[in-house]
């Protein structure tokens, strides 16, 4: 991976530069932020490769479920997963209508019975009334947002059919102790969904044409603001 970013070689990686491969990561940008901050110990702006690599190794642990802390950089995770950002969906990897959706049949039915019983409105439930359901698995806070991210889809603050059936599936991996995602995976995207979507937060992080001088006054890349506020569920 170094190479690609590091295409003239010298040994370092600007953060404009790091900001946009960083990206083809799916992972938001309030965790990608943290993954900055961790890397860019002295606040530079620049990685060096050690610090690119550890920037690397936090993705991959954030893609698999894990703590992004540099507590978890010694953990054994598979290498981190990068798609091209030109792709329609950035939802880790071209959720093309030939990957099988992992939600089964007899499992869509009963959480389609679940949806129906909290009285959607024009097919649709708001936060309020799918709330309760995530609370009542007793999964912490912080799980449970994620979930409610990564099953609405479309970002429009409600859940449909099968977008909830996402959320259920997501809440079950995590009551059989299986780490809930920080980007959805392809196979769980819901075909209804997979059309060429614009995903939000696509663009570049911070413009390309940003010198390096320019990015080392200016903020650290990747939303780090952000990434200090604590997330409101």
């Amino acid at each position: 991976f170094f190479p690609q970013v590091d295409s003239a070689n010298t040994g370092r990686v600007l953060a404009s530069d790091a900001a946009v491969f960083l990206k083809k990561s799916g992972l938001t940008d309030l965790v990608l932020g943290k993954i900055w901050d961790l890397a860019d110990t002295d606040g530079k702006g620049i990685l060096n490769k050690q610090e690119f690599f550890v920037a690397l190794r936090l993705v991959a642990c954030a893609q698999n479920g894990l703590d992004v802390s540099l507590s978890s950089l010694n953990l054994p995770v598979p290498p981190p997963r990068f798609t091209d950002t030109s792709s329609p969906l950035l939802l880790s990897g071209a959720a093309s209508a030939d990957v099988p959706w992992a939600v089964k049949l007899e499992d869509k039915a009963k959480y389609d019975a679940i949806f129906d019983s909290l009285n959607p409105v024009n097919g649709l439930l708001s936060g309020d009334k799918v709330k309760p359901v995530l609370l009542n698995s007793k999964l912490p806070v912080d799980i449970l947002g994620r979930v409610w991210e990564l099953s609405d889809i479309d970002r429009d603050g409600m859940l449909d059919r099968d977008e909830f059936a996402v959320a259920m599936f997501l809440v079950y991996c995590a009551l059989e102790k299986e780490p809930v995602p920080m980007s959805l995976p392809a196979a769980l995207v819901p075909p209804s969904k997979r059309k060429p979507v614009s995903v939000p937060g696509a663009t570049p992080l911070i413009p390309s044409s940003l010198s390096a001088k320019e990015s080392h006054q200016s903020l650290p890349p990747v939303g780090v603001l952000a990434a200090k506020t604590p997330l409101t569920q």
